[in-house]
């Protein structure tokens, strides 16, 4: 049977697929062989090899899936420097970086559930390549495979030790390591059966607490997203650590499946996500590192950020949702940060990537050298800049696409101007439809460009105020 090309997209980071469905061995040999290609032709004027990392984490079958791809790049006349376990996404972005690659195609469906499989593209720069690059794949799919040459050559590595290296030489690790020895920190991880186990450990040191650490490629029946329905086990651990340790300063850190999402649980069992952990390092690697540049958020993102932003008087660049728009930033700008409310943060001292375990040691500096609970932390924040809030965010599925366009339509010719009886101030258009609300609360409605799914961001006062409004945006698209 002949390779569809026309029905492989690429999402916001990659192309992801249903194992056996959508994802098979010969339709990634064709995107994988297609994007290597497509890296030559954009990158080798910089880079000058033909050298491409190949990579994978835990998810079924992702090292067999591996092997294909690297069969597959070779026998288009490219090098390939092929991985010898499973390590986080942002490992593999370090490698071809370090190893002066065109870049890197990792096997990894992120966070999706079980059933899914995937391919991200990373460039020579340590990050995703841009849209530009994904749709020019996407339009030679339907040319076939590139012509064959003289086959490339095919070698193992390992990438943990140079990407630990470059993780320990940007954090006090002895600092950390120290107050964990001391009892003074306690630090449980949840790694969701994901390419984050084993990874604070070589960092930190077998005390680091790791939980769901074996390779389960049905992730217990859920998806290794950080996301509180999913972190049961997580809270009960740190409920039952802090009733026999009272003293000691306890976080639970989270992983997506291939670690470069993050979230965290405070010593209190508190579920913390990324617009909770970014206004604290924010506030963190200025004052304590003095680490200075622009601030890059999402659309999405709470407007916190902009406030410890303001106090330490950083400007903020806000882009689409999406990691690549915000790598598109840092590699254009002197960046500090950029982060998004789904747990992606990156520092412009490392590379344009987000990476989860340089963020948990971050997180872990912080809670050390402040001597505050993350939960404390942050209420510090809002006491400084005067501003208290909660958020949370529904993927609401929709019947269809036809109703997705229905919905879509509705918002360009019907334009809101109440939400949740309080008055639409200002709607920014920038990705999906921001309604600035009169009690300076926003909600978010944004549609997936792959699915019929439509999802709703909301921030405001309080969590009853931001449930409120979501029930009333579901029941407006219902």
């Amino acid at each position: 049977m002949p390779v569809v090309a026309n029905s492989i997209k690429f999402g916001t980071d990659g192309w992801r697929g249903v194992i056996g469905d959508e994802f098979t061995f010969e339709r990634l040999a064709l995107v994988a062989a297609v994007a290597a290609k497509v890296l030559y032709d954009t990158y080798f004027s910089i880079v000058g090899s033909r050298k491409i990392v190949v990579g994978y984490d835990r998810r079924f079958m992702a090292e067999d899936f591996a092997l294909a791809v690297a069969d597959a790049v070779t026998a288009v006349g490219f090098d390939v420097l092929l991985s010898e376990s499973y390590a986080p996404t942002p490992a593999f972005s370090w490698a071809a970086k370090q190893l002066n690659a065109l870049g890197a195609l990792v096997i990894t469906a992120s966070h999706n559930p079980g059933p899914y499989l995937g391919l991200k593209v990373k460039g020579y720069f340590g990050g995703s390549v841009s849209p530009e690059v994904t749709k020019e794949i996407e339009a030679l799919l339907g040319e076939g495979l590139p012509e064959a040459t003289t086959p490339g050559k095919l070698e193992k590595f390992d990438p943990w030790p140079s990407y630990t290296a470059g993780l320990e030489g940007k954090v006090d690790i002895a600092k950390i390591r120290d107050a964990i020895t001391a009892g003074k920190l306690t630090v449980f991880a949840d790694v969701m059966h994901g390419a984050a186990a084993g990874g604070l450990a070589r960092l930190l040191g077998d005390r680091v607490r790791e939980i769901n650490s074996d390779r389960d490629p049905l992730f217990g029946g859920g998806a290794p997203e950080p996301l509180p329905k999913y972190l049961s086990q997580l809270f009960t651990v740190i409920k039952t650590h802090r009733e026999t340790n009272q003293t000691d300063l306890t976080v639970g850190l989270v992983f997506d499946g291939d670690c470069d999402r993050i979230a965290a649980v405070d010593g209190k069992a508190n579920f913390l996500s990324s617009q909770v952990l970014i206004p604290i390092l924010i506030d963190h690697l200025t004052l304590r590192r003095g680490f200075s540049g622009e601030i890059v958020k999402t659309v999405s993102g709470s407007d916190l950020i902009p406030l410890v932003a303001a106090l330490h008087h950083l400007s903020v660049f806000e882009t689409p949702v999406g990691y690549k728009y915000i790598a598109d930033r840092m590699l254009a700008a002197e960046v500090l940060l950029g982060g998004e409310e789904s747990g992606g943060i990156g520092y412009g001292s490392h590379i344009p990537e987000r990476d989860a375990l340089l963020s948990a040691l971050y997180v872990l500096e912080a809670i050390v050298e402040s001597g505050r609970d993350l939960g404390e932390y942050y209420q510090y924040l809002q006491q400084q800049t005067g501003f208290n809030s909660a958020y949370d965010r529904i993927d609401l599925p929709l019947a269809s696409m036809e109703v997705r366009a229905r919905l879509l339509q509705q918002l360009q010719t019907q334009p809101l101007t109440e939400i949740a009886g309080q008055a639409v101030i200002d709607c920014q258009t920038i990705d999906g439809y921001k309604f600035r609300l009169a009690d300076n609360s926003w909600l978010m409605i944004r549609f997936s460009g792959t699915e019929p799914v439509l999802r709703l961001y909301c921030e405001a006062a309080t969590l009853e105020r931001v449930h409120q409004t979501l029930a009333w945006a579901k029941h407006w698209a219902e």
